[in-house]
């Protein structure tokens, strides 16, 4: 597991405490994520790229430093990417984002593919993917091939727990993208849910069944 990354911030493991409790309403589970999402987020940019830049303070001319090159791309896994993707985008307004459409199988378990629309120049972007569960990877690895196909060239995936099937499928067909998670738990069970867990994220987020 050379390629993940487990974020072990005392915040990030607090509010995690508080989402994955059954009682824990929609509407605080949802504020929960985007909290989440935010500190993630600080972590996944740590290695972003800078570049010199000449400003006037009140008092004088300096160099300041501001983010190289085209402005990164968020992508959500639809739908319950778009949990993560609120927290990400307060950190980083001018991101762009793209989406893509997957869904599980429920006999086969492989992710289908129903829509997908991300910005241009993929490879001129850092691309950070986000869902917030790495279970046994299908769609994930399904979406990161599919923006590798588009041009993308540098890319993260982010999630808010990973079970350690998911990171072992992820990471033996991209190796090259990192994880970045909050927790790995201990298993699947046998409908592919991640155990602990929290349940479906999906429809913990928006109140469905």
């Amino acid at each position: 597991m050379s390629n993940v990354t487990v974020i072990d911030h005392p915040l990030i493991q607090h509010k995690l405490g508080i989402a994955r409790k059954k009682g824990t309403s929609t509407s605080h589970f949802r504020a929960l994520l985007k909290e989440i999402s935010l500190l993630l987020g600080y972590e996944v940019t740590r290695e972003l790229e800078l570049e010199d830049c000449t400003i006037e303070t009140p008092l004088a001319e300096m160099t300041a430093k501001k983010l190289a090159g085209k402005k990164l791309v968020l992508v959500s896994i639809l739908r319950a990417g778009n949990g993560l993707l609120e927290g990400m985008l307060d950190l980083i307004p001018s991101a762009r984002v793209g989406h893509i459409g997957l869904y599980r199988d429920p006999d086969t378990l492989e992710a289908v593919e129903y829509y997908m629309k991300v910005p241009g120049s993929l490879d001129e972007r850092v691309v950070i993917v986000v869902d917030p569960m790495l279970a046994t990877a299908h769609s994930s690895i399904a979406a990161v091939q599919r923006l590798k196909d588009a041009g993308a060239m540098n890319m993260r995936f982010v999630c808010l727990l990973a079970a350690p099937e998911g990171v072992e499928n992820f990471s033996k067909v991209h190796p090259d993208v990192p994880i970045i998670t909050a927790a790995i738990d201990t298993h699947l069970n046998d409908h592919a849910y991640i155990v602990p867990g929290l349940g479906d994220a999906g429809d913990r987020i928006y109140g469905t069944k």
